[in-house]
């Protein structure tokens, strides 16, 4: 990765954001790591090796940048109405790139293990792909189930244009550069804003008459608090998702893996997973598919890392 310099992250005016307050921090890393691309469904995109998104904190808009100077070093910034606002910005970026990740455990025990240890010596920066808010991961896992993923980031495209807040346009990167022209970048729409959407609205960016019920159900429950997505005891709000029709164990694991930083939860009924494990359990055969239960077995002796486990054996 060609170092970006820190100047990348200047920013002179951001429209939408009168007299914004800016914020930056240059943090190492506690485990070695890669910035992400761009994301799918437009939300995150990557200009000049800056990866750059609009957050919304309270309901305000803050936009974020990272770039990585070094291989040791990475830095975010912040510009937003408040430094309140960007501090708790920053913060879910951190979470987000996985900065404060401590994985020497987990490459101490399986760097030599026999399924995945080439992969986890090669690839030490690995790690699950994570969102800032966490409805974000539980919006996109209603989403994706039982769909193929081109066509579940389309509709997550259609969401975002359609219901997502924005910034009127993108502000340059650095001093001189262009940004005449670019789309807006638009945040994820929040709990509240998909609560208030009507299923046929949410049917015709292509969702199932099902999933577009499910998704506002989970919307409901998160907007009205009986969900805290951010307390700490995250098993009881999965056990109130789970209670409500069209959300599974699958999409509660993506939830906790991808927004929550769950690394010992495997999405077990994630299709490439039972076929990835199907083939390994019975000797080769293409065709074979492993059970939900017979995933989780897989990767039980990977506790407390089988998410992370798993995002490795992905790369078989």
């Amino acid at each position: 990765m060609a170092p970006r310099p820190r100047r990348a992250l200047q920013l002179h005016a951001v429209p939408g954001l009168a007299r914004p307050c800016e914020r930056r921090v240059e943090l190492e890393p506690r485990w070695p790591l890669r910035l992400p691309g761009g994301g799918a469904d437009g939300v995150t995109r990557v200009r000049g090796g800056v990866l750059e998104r609009l957050l919304h904190v309270e309901g305000r808009g803050v936009l974020v940048r990272a770039a990585q100077p070094s291989c040791g070093s990475v830095v975010i910034g912040a510009w937003g109405p408040s430094a309140g606002c960007c501090e708790l910005a920053l913060l879910r970026m951190r979470f987000a790139l996985g900065v404060d990740d401590e994985l020497a455990g987990f490459h101490a025990r399986f760097a030599a293990d026999p399924l995945i240890g080439r992969l986890v010596r090669r690839f030490p920066w690995l790690r699950p792909a994570r969102r800032p808010e966490p409805f974000e991961a539980l919006a996109w896992a209603i989403c994706e189930q039982l769909i193929e993923y081109t066509r579940a980031a389309a509709i997550e495209r259609r969401i975002v244009r359609r219901l997502g807040p924005s910034l009127p346009e993108t502000p340059a990167l650095a001093p001189g550069a262009r940004g005449g022209g670019a789309q807006p970048l638009r945040d994820v729409p929040g709990a509240a804003v998909i609560a208030g959407t009507a299923p046929a609205l949410l049917e015709s960016f292509d969702l199932s008459a099902g999933r577009a019920l499910a998704l506002r159900r989970a919307a409901r429950e998160v907007s009205a608090g009986r969900v805290d997505l951010h307390a700490p005891d995250h098993e009881r709000g999965w056990r109130r998702l789970r209670s409500l029709p069209g959300i599974g164990s699958w999409t509660v694991e993506c939830l906790a893996l991808h927004g929550q930083g769950r690394l010992d939860q495997v999405p077990a009924g994630d299709l490439a997973l039972r076929k990835l494990v199907g083939r390994l359990c019975s000797g080769g055969d293409p065709l074979a598919r492993a059970d939900e239960a017979e995933v989780r077995d897989f990767f039980a002796p990977y506790a407390p890392w089988g998410g992370l486990a798993a995002a490795y054996a992905m790369r078989l």
